[in-house]
């Protein structure tokens, strides 16, 4: 199953995994979060309905940038009618400062949208809306960004990911997604888990339809609990699913959260301000206080740091 006898197992959780059935012409990738979606939606007091989204998006964007070998910045964004008006997650992959993959990510919901659904609020369609799904890849240096936009599919994000790769790439793409809170005694607040697998067509490479078919109604069966288990290796799932296929896993890649913002780049926003403006924006002591809407981060700009970015 693993394409060498030095091979390390993937560990519990905060990681992607590679794998392939060549003979089939099919390739794929498993992502598992713990501390890295725990984290990521620490920051913000979701319902559980748009946590449950804003944890999917995050492996989502975990496969797609990983996918890349991506030296910059991948941003995965929805934009919607419904409750849930925004998504925002953010891939940033390794480079001299980081040893690991970076993610990050955020939700805005409409308060009053949501109360307005009730129950009905559980489905993806009614949370989002009509709407569009984004994907911009950002080059840390050399090559121009790119941007892919599709309509969201009312089914689910993982979907209108499916969606995006046919009509941008032609790509047949299958994806199953899952997230969940995870309440620990003594604790307020849920600590979420998510996890996902992707199937995909090589490019330029042959398969056989019913082939491809089989693999993804393999898929299909996999249950929410199996992509959270912590206990379950994923090399067990995988060979569970596609062992008849010879199915080979590769060098996993860890992941981090990661959150880019800092004083500085605040500072050289506000630099843009007039000074009556900031004077509006500052608090009596004379700082003005930004809350990163991804990290929940205080930063406090005083007159001094934006003097120096004169």
């Amino acid at each position: 199953m693993a394409d060498s006898h030095t091979y390390t197992p993937a560990p519990a959780a905060d990681f992607v995994l590679p794998f392939s059935m060549p003979e089939l012409g099919v390739r794929g990738r498993v992502v598992r979060l713990q501390s890295v979606s725990a984290r990521a939606l620490a920051a913000h007091e979701l319902p559980e309905p748009a946590g449950r989204a804003l944890g999917e998006a995050l492996v989502l964007t975990a496969m797609l940038g990983s996918s890349l070998k991506l030296d910059g910045r991948l941003t995965l964004q929805t934009k919607g009618s419904g409750p849930l008006d925004l998504l925002a997650v953010d891939y940033y992959g390794r480079d001299d400062e980081r040893a690991h993959a970076g993610l990050r990510g955020y939700a805005r919901v409409n308060e009053r949208k949501l109360a307005e659904l009730g129950g009905a609020s559980s489905t993806f369609a009614n949370l989002t809306g009509e709407g569009v799904l984004a994907i911009t890849i950002e080059p840390r240096v050399g090559d121009q960004s790119y941007q892919g936009i599709v309509p969201l599919s009312d089914r689910s994000i993982a979907a209108s990911a499916e969606g995006y790769f046919l009509q941008s790439e032609q790509l047949p793409t299958a994806i199953k997604l899952a997230a969940a809170p995870a309440y620990v005694p003594g604790n307020r607040q849920a600590a979420w888990r998510a996890g996902g697998i992707m199937l995909q067509a090589i490019p330029e490479q042959s398969r056989d339809e019913d082939d491809w078919n089989r693999l993804a109604m393999f898929l299909d069966t996999v249950q929410d609990i199996e992509l959270l288990d912590m206990q379950l290796p994923v090399e067990d799932l995988l060979w569970r699913l596609f062992h008849e296929d010879a199915v080979r896993v590769h060098s996993f890649e860890l992941l981090d959260f990661h959150c880019g913002c800092d004083a500085g780049r605040i500072a050289g926003v506000l630099r843009a301000y007039s000074d009556a403006d900031r004077e509006g924006l500052a608090d009596e002591d004379g700082l003005i206080r930004a809350r990163c809407e991804f990290c929940g981060a205080v930063h406090a700009i005083g007159a001094q740091a934006l003097v120096s970015l004169a």
